[in-house]
C-alpha cells in the first residue's frame, strides 16, 4: 500500500503574503468606501475614493512586502555568510556543535557524531543552514515572491467591494457592500484555512470578525466626522 501524506509548508511564503493582500484589499476598500459613504458623500466621490485606495493599497502593499521581506533575506544571507566563515575558520568546532544538536534531538554521541560528518561531508553549510538556523529552503525569504502576491491579491480583493459598490443603489451602497464584503471575507477564510490545512470554520470567523470591526469602525467614523450635503 503507498503512502502519501500531504504537506502544506511549501506554501507558507507566498500564501501568507496573498492571504494577507486579499484580506487588506477588501477590508481596507470596503471600509473606506463605507466611511465616505456614510459620510454622505456624492456616489462619484465614492467610487473616485475607492479607486484610489486600490491603487494606493496595492502598491503600498508590494513595496512594504518587499521591504520588509529584504530585510529577513538579508539577516538570512548575514547569518549563511557568519556560518560559512566559521565553517572555514574551524571546521572541527562546527562538527561538534552539529553533532552537539544532534546529541539534543535523542541520538547517542557516537551515532549523533556519524550523522554530522556525514552531512557535513555531503554539505556542511546547507546541514548547518537548516539544523543550527533553522533556514529550509521552503520557509527562506521571497521578496518579489511576497510582493508580487501580496499586491496581487490585495488588487483582486479591493476589486469586489469596489464593483458591489459600482452596481447598486446609492441608498443601499453601504448595507449590500457590507453584507457582500463579509461574504467576500468567509470565502477568503475558508480558502486560506483549507490550503494551509486548517479547520475552515476557524478561518472564517476570524476574517469576518475582524473584517466587520473594521467596517463598523469606520461607517462610525464617517457618520461623526460627516458632513451632510
Amino acid at each position: 500500500m503507498s503512502h502519501c501524506e500531504m504537506h502544506r509548508s511549501h506554501r507558507v511564503g507566498w500564501l501568507r503574503a496573498a492571504v494577507l493582500g486579499a484580506n487588506d484589499g477588501i477590508v481596507s476598500t470596503a471600509s473606506l468606501v463605507i466611511g465616505v459613504a456614510a459620510a454622505h458623500a456624492a456616489r462619484a466621490d465614492i467610487l473616485l475614493a475607492g479607486v484610489a485606495g486600490l491603487v494606493a493599497g496595492a502598491m503600498s502593499m508590494a513595496a512594504g512586502e518587499y521591504v520588509s521581506v529584504s530585510s529577513q533575506s538579508d539577516a538570512e544571507k548575514a547569518d549563511l555568510e557568519l556560518e560559512r566563515k566559521s565553517l572555514n575558520d574551524d571546521y572541527e568546532l562546527e562538527l561538534q556543535e552539529l553533532a552537539d544538536i544532534y546529541e539534543k534531538r535523542g541520538l547517542d554521541t557516537n551515532l549523533a557524531k556519524q550523522v554530522a560528518e556525514q552531512l557535513m561531508a555531503y554539505d556542511a553549510l546547507g546541514a548547518h543552514a537548516k539544523d543550527e538556523l533553522g533556514l529550509t529552503e521552503n520557509a527562506r525569504a521571497r521578496p518579489m515572491q511576497a510582493a508580487f502576491f501580496s499586491a496581487g491579491t490585495f488588487t483582486i480583493g479591493a476589486a469586489l467591494p469596489l464593483l458591489t459598490a459600482w452596481n447598486v443603489p446609492g441608498t443601499q451602497l453601504i448595507p449590500i457592500v457590507s453584507a457582500s464584503s463579509l461574504i467576500f471575507l468567509a470565502t477568503l477564510g475558508g480558502l486560506a484555512a483549507h490550503a494551509g490545512g486548517a479547520a475552515i470554520s476557524t478561518g472564517i470567523i476570524r476574517v469576518t470578525f475582524w473584517g466587520a470591526l473594521a467596517m463598523s469602525l469606520t461607517a462610525a467614523a464617517g457618520k461623526l466626522f460627516g458632513v451632510a450635503a
